[in-house]
């Protein structure tokens, strides 16, 4: 029976020695050090198989003074032999529940094909290409290797040639020379020295913080898994049942791991992750024209690696602790739809049911067809996921988004349970019960506003990522509002907006495959934008830190509220009401969520606009609010006004709790039964929630500090 369980992550052993080991892999200690050149390791198999090393390192077939472990230093990036092992097992990765996993000892037919893979690579790696991938980034070539690509300036460089290095990419962008005209002799010669220093100097520095900050092949390797345990469950985008390590650039990785780093333990995985993101970055903005060229095996169009890099890097940086990291992010956003469009993506033909390989059909055909149904799903969701992060980003800098995705001509995606599949015979018998003609988004978003308003769900299979996709189309068309309530031509009005949200939410509420944490993580964001529809929560931070003279790095932007806004007035209006009803059903649900779904990407901004929220009712002098003793959610969003304008739908609410609440600020709840909230109070408790999301999104240390201030002053006021 496993008695002893990591103190970590819960995960049981039977063995002391066993849970040593794991333990190894939270704290990184690596105790066992070769006594021949004083490199550690974690495992004691590991440096015995390492000490072997240097026993036959005078073995005459290698070449004089290069190590059987050592890689030559003539390797780039782009040209790395992969492993045969470079998709670890589906089950090994999926159903691990710690940050870490190190292969079971009473696995020997595993570690037997690892042992042809590598001599000196450790056995803990669930992804043996890790090493690889380390070892390309710490060699002595690499400082030269992550710099700008010959044909980038307008002259010739005269720092080494560096246009082999192309990131995982096999092609270059254009046909075009190594620059474009001769500069005039004189002093235009010392301006381009300069130039190139400045850009050698540049790319030095990022590869010498990857250095500086220890970074391993083990922590590499972790990153990965806890980005497909932690992050793709709740960002459903990579395909990990199908994903082949020696597939994907560089720059992909990178970002993926960065983004893992976040869920490790040790307080110096963020600046290890922050170092994997420059070095990513950097590989993008310098030599995108070679990885828009990039097409993977599966690929239906060229530049999609190249999409999922960009999207990687700028959610980790939307939602990180470092502000340039978060500026640089808000900079290149826009970047991914026109790469998008440029490749022909929103143009490339979706997967057809008609496809679909016959049951008897042989293993290699169901193998193919597999892969290439799960390129083409990768692509779309990569796309879909694109306007997710846009409309968040939008939404926390209280700006317009990059482009209309009310627009969105994709289908919606394929069943999470088809993309979970763990075998191509799973994927299919999932694929057979697939409706054949899938809706587009366009489809969809006019459903939501049809000639005579309703208040139906909708007649559609969403799925929980779909339905994100949905929410942020409808918040895009909150935000092409002012804060008057005026609205661009031909954008549908806040009454509009409203019902359609009250559509989403009878959608969700009917919807039978989703899970409770699928639920609650739509319903996160629902409340927020339904938040939004009554007053914009990002111009509303700004206005309370301008007034109180705080300091705020949370939001951009420079859009304010209108002159003349009277807190104190606001408070009293059926607008505010509602609006605490949604901040105090956000901060419910972010209690709610179970421990491993409590880190998907707009919970840190839905929190910090509930908590705006809460600090101006507590500045206007109300603290406690006796609440209805259930909420109504049609009549906590929808006015007398949304409603009178021909709903075919509507409940009859004249006599609810919640529409008094609202419309007159009382509750009809006895004393001791209806719910009371000291807004004051939960502050306190919701700064100790955004300190639990510190460690998976930085972003949220800031939003901690101005919630901070705001106790202070509501304390003194």
């Amino acid at each position: 029976m496993k008695a002893l369980v990591c103190r970590v992550c819960q995960k049981a052993f039977s063995k002391a020695e066993h849970l040593r080991r794991h333990e190894r892999c939270h704290t990184g200690a690596k105790p066992f050090v070769c006594k021949e050149c004083r490199r550690p390791f974690a495992r004691q198999d590991a440096l015995a198989r390492h000490e072997k090393l240097h026993k036959r390192a005078t073995n005459p077939k290698l070449p004089p003074g290069q190590h059987v472990h050592e890689i030559p230093q003539s390797i780039s990036l782009g040209g790395l032999t992969p492993w045969d092992t470079t998709r670890a097992p589906v089950d090994v990765a999926l159903t691990a529940s710690a940050p870490c996993h190190a292969w079971d000892t009473s696995q020997p037919e595993q570690n037997h094909d690892l042992q042809h893979a590598a001599p000196d690579l450790d056995f803990a790696l669930v992804w043996p290409d890790s090493q690889n991938l380390f070892q390309s980034i710490m060699s002595s070539d690499t400082t030269d290797q992550w710099q700008m690509p010959l044909g980038a300036l307008p002259f010739p460089p005269v720092v080494q040639d560096i246009d082999s290095m192309s990131f995982g990419s096999p092609n270059s962008f254009d046909d075009r020379g190594s620059s474009i005209g001769t500069i005039p002799s004189g002093g235009s010669h010392q301006a381009v020295r300069n130039v190139t220093e400045m850009v050698a100097s540049s790319s030095s520095s990022v590869t010498a913080a990857i250095k500086a900050t220890s970074i391993t092949s083990v922590f590499l390797d972790e990153c990965l898994h806890m980005f497909f345990v932690r992050f793709i469950p709740t960002f459903p985008i990579l395909h990990r049942a199908t994903f082949i390590f020696r597939e994907c650039t560089h720059p992909l990785l990178l970002n993926a791991m960065a983004l893992g780093s976040l869920y490790l333990g040790p307080k110096d995985s963020v600046a290890k992750g922050e170092a994997l993101w420059r070095l990513a970055h950097t590989a993008v903005a310098t030599s995108w024209q070679s990885l828009i060229t990039h097409r993977g095996p599966n690929d239906a169009c060229k530049g999609v690696q190249l999409l999922i890099t960009a999207l990687l890097g700028q959610i980790y940086g939307a939602l990180s602790k470092n502000k340039l990291i978060r500026t640089t992010s808000q900079v290149f956003r826009p970047l991914g739809f026109f790469w998008a469009r440029h490749c022909g993506m929103l143009d490339s033909e979706p997967f057809s049911i008609e496809s679909l390989p016959f049951p008897n059909a042989s293993i290699e055909e169901k193998e193919h067809k597999w892969r290439t149904w799960a390129a083409r799903e990768i692509q779309q969701r990569a796309l879909l996921a694109y306007h997710i992060h846009d409309g968040l980003v939008a939404q926390m800098s209280g700006d317009g988004t990059s482009t209309r995705h009310v627009a969105n001509p994709l289908t919606l995606p394929t069943s999470e349970a088809a993309f979970d599949a763990n075998s191509a015979d799973e994927w299919l018998a999932h694929m057979r019960s697939q409706r054949p003609d899938q809706p587009s988004f366009r489809l969809v978003f006019r459903s939501l506003f049809p000639p005579i308003s309703s208040l139906r769900p909708l007649d559609y299979h969403l799925s929980a990522f779909a339905l994100r996709v949905v929410l942020e189309g409808l918040q895009s068309l909150v935000s092409d509002s002012d804060e008057s309530g005026l609205v661009a031509v031909g954008v549908p009005g806040r009454s509009d907006v409203r019902r359609a949200l009250a559509q989403v939410h009878e959608t969700v509420s009917m919807s039978i495959h989703l899970s409770a944490p699928e639920r609650l993580e739509v319903l996160l964001r629902w409340h927020t934008i339904c938040l939004d529809t009554m007053i914009n929560s990002t111009v509303l931070c700004r206005h309370v830190c301008s007034r109180y003279g705080i300091a705020q790095d949370v939001s951009g932007g420079s859009r304010t509220v209108k002159p003349g806004f009277d807190m104190t007035k606001w408070v009293n209006t059926s607008d505010a009401r509602r609006a605490l009803l949604h901040a105090i059903a956000i901060q419910d649900i972010v209690e709610q969520l179970p421990r491993g779904r409590a880190h998907v990407i707009h919970m840190p901004s839905s929190l910090f606009a509930a908590a705006t929220i809460y600090v101006v009712f507590s500045l206007a002098g109300i603290a406690t609010i006796h609440l209805p003793l259930k909420i109504d959610w049609q009549d906590a969003l929808l006015s007398h006004a949304d409603l009178n304008l021909g709903c075919d739908n509507i409940r009859s609410s004249t006599g609810s709790e919640t529409r008094r609440f609202v419309e007159e600020g009382r509750t009809d709840s006895p004393p001791g039964l209806g719910a009371v909230r000291n807004l004051l109070y939960e502050m306190n408790s919701m700064q100790k929630l955004f300190r639990c999301l510190i460690s998976q999104w930085g972003i949220a240390h800031d939003m901690e500090e101005v919630v901070d201030q705001w106790i202070t002053v509501s304390l003194s006021s």
